[in-house]
């Protein structure tokens, strides 16, 4: 399998799904929103483009299964397997109010093994992408993370789940001693423009839990690639399937010590 190809392709699958969203955010109002639960929303666009995702990726590599957000493919998926991990639009919520932070992701995974990430954020046109053993890269150009190495010089970013709230007080809590700890904290609401931001340097760590592949897999992929770490938050493996994330540059380890004593 010729990695570098593959994620070109994909690249390329990535930008008609994204010129889709872009075509329909013109257009889009809300009444057109569902409600998975409260604050869990989706929309036709999210199925859409899943669809249209779907339909090329299948095309491009037909051995491989799929695990999506929104489960358009009517597969049960088998983690185990050789997957494409899709979100079709990451930040629906930001998308239906007009926010432009919002994102395409698409990973293909063997088992926990990331081999190609592609994240496209179409309100700036930037296309980060990586395949395992070639570097990660934005339009062109290749990304490494922030050279910081401590937590006191760190810009990080979060987000907030939307379920499982009877863990919101100790994850506020670390928010807070966060907030006295580094340069600052941004909450984007897309995990996967997060984690691409980190790639690229912009971010200097991320963590959030309750989270799913779809939301991972892609920026886990370039963030390794761009010479970042990605635990979970007790500092193991077990995040691409796990839920829960720490993904930084250099001030992994201290970020790692604070939420593993406060959660």
């Amino acid at each position: 399998m010729n990695l570098e190809q593959l994620t070109q392709q994909t690249i390329e699958i990535v930008r008609q799904a994204s010129s889709f969203i872009q075509q329909e955010a013109a257009l889009f109002s809300r009444d057109k929103i569902e409600y998975k639960d409260l604050n869990n929303l989706v929309s036709y666009v999210d199925k859409e483009a899943e669809k249209l995702l779907v339909a090329g990726l299948n095309a491009l590599l037909p051995e491989a299964s799929f695990i999506t957000e929104e489960g358009t493919t009517g597969q049960e998926p088998d983690p185990s397997a050789l997957n494409w991990i899709i979100d079709p639009l990451d930040g629906t919520t930001n998308f239906i109010h007009g926010i432009p932070v919002y994102c395409v992701s698409v990973g293909l995974a063997r088992g926990k093994e990331l081999l190609v990430g592609v994240i496209h954020e179409p309100s700036l046109n930037e296309m980060f992408y990586a395949w395992q053993g070639g570097g990660a890269w934005c339009n062109g150009k290749q990304m490494k993370v922030s050279n910081v190495e401590s937590l006191a010089d760190s810009l990080i970013a979060t987000g907030f789940p939307y379920y499982k709230f009877e863990k919101q007080k100790r994850y506020m809590y670390i928010l807070e001693l966060l907030m006295q700890k580094t340069h600052g904290i941004r909450r984007m609401g897309a995990a996967a423009v997060d984690l691409a931001y980190v790639a690229a340097g912009r971010f200097d760590g991320f963590y959030e839990y309750n989270l799913n592949s779809w939301d991972m897999a892609a920026g886990v992929l370039m963030i390794k690639e761009g010479g970042g770490t990605v635990t979970d938050f007790n500092g193991g493996d077990n995040y691409l399937f796990g839920g829960d994330i720490i993904a930084a540059a250099g001030g992994h380890k201290e970020l790692v010590e604070v939420i593993r004593e406060n959660f």
